[in-house]
This record gives structure tokens, sequence and C-alpha cells, in this order.
């Protein structure tokens, strides 16, 4: 299965301040940018996950792969 990233327009990368180099895709629920220029990640799950721990407090920890 092929992920489909897509690029951020007028996007600036917080570590090598690149503009127009971050690209935007979801892997597993979870909300992935990275810089193409110097591999910068960032993750954030997505807002039912969020929702989901914040009002029944039933999950233990969230994996984030960095």
């Amino acid at each position: 299965m092929k992920l489909k990233k897509r690029f951020i327009a007028g996007a600036v990368c917080p570590e090598c301040k690149a503009q127009d180099t971050l690209m935007l895709y979801l892997e597993n629920s979870v909300e992935k940018v990275e810089c193409v220029d110097c591999g910068h990640k960032q993750s954030k799950t997505t807002q039912e996950v969020e929702k989901v721990t914040k009002t029944t407090n039933q999950v233990i920890g969230l994996f984030k792969p960095e």
C-alpha cells in the first residue's frame, strides 16, 4: 500500500528554514510532516484518538515513531 504524500505550499521547515519542502502524510492514523531537504519529522495523532484519550482515559499511551 502506497502512502499518499502531499506538499504544503508556502510552509517553512522549523529546522532548516527551507520553504516549500514539507510533505504531509497519514500513517497508521498519525498525521506526519517531513522535510525533504533536511529530514526533520513531526507527528500528531488524529483528533479522534486525542478525544478518546482525554474523555475516557482508556488509552495507556501512544507510540509516536520519530
